[in-house]
């Protein structure tokens, strides 16, 4: 999954609710590097609800971990303590975050909205996430990934293949394509 800033849906969750859920994905790293457990208080009923979800990290503007569920496995807030863990922590792509650096850390939420099946001409850029599946491959670009490449449908649809490890034209000799669309908020949203 390729992770950045963006909004392809807005306004499902109030500004509390996303400064929680934020200030969740802080203390849940925080928690985890003092190695104790995460006070998980009461929440919101809406933030109870099973919800796929991605947690991306910045430190001075550059990626540093981006681990999410596409299907929802949890409520929200759990998802989103869990994700935030396992991007600060277990993204393979980076070192494990450490106390000083998580004082740095810039974090984005995207809760995602259920799948459904399309038609290649359906997808819309800038609006739908995609996952193309194929045999055991299976590929996920969020949806502002295209705008901050600069990329038409057609790219969107390869490049998602190959974040799949398929041929880019597979979304066309039997991959399954499916879309979805994301809240997109972050600290630099809610300050």
């Amino acid at each position: 999954m390729t992770c950045g800033p963006g909004n392809s849906k807005q306004n499902e969750f109030s500004r509390e609710e996303r400064k929680l859920l934020l200030k969740l994905a802080h203390q849940a790293i925080v928690a985890s590097l003092e190695h104790r457990e995460l006070s998980l208080s009461p929440v919101p009923p809406h933030l109870s609800e099973p919800r796929g979800a991605f947690t991306t990290l910045y430190i001075r503007g550059e990626l540093r971990g981006c681990v999410g569920h596409v299907y929802p496995i949890d409520s929200l807030y759990r998802t989103v303590a869990e994700t935030a863990r396992a991007a600060a922590f277990e993204d393979t792509r980076f070192w494990p975050i450490t106390l000083d650096e998580a004082v740095e850390l810039e974090i984005s939420l995207s809760v995602l909205s259920p799948l459904r099946t399309v038609q290649p001409e359906q997808v819309e850029v800038g609006r739908h996430g995609l996952l193309v599946s194929l045999h055991q491959h299976r590929g996920l670009l969020l949806p502002q990934v295209p705008i901050e490449h600069g990329w038409d449908r057609i790219t969107f649809l390869q490049q998602t293949c190959r974040k799949a490890g398929l041929p880019p034209d597979a979304w066309q000799t039997g991959g399954q394509i499916e879309v979805f669309t994301a809240e997109v908020f972050g600290d630099r949203d809610e300050s």
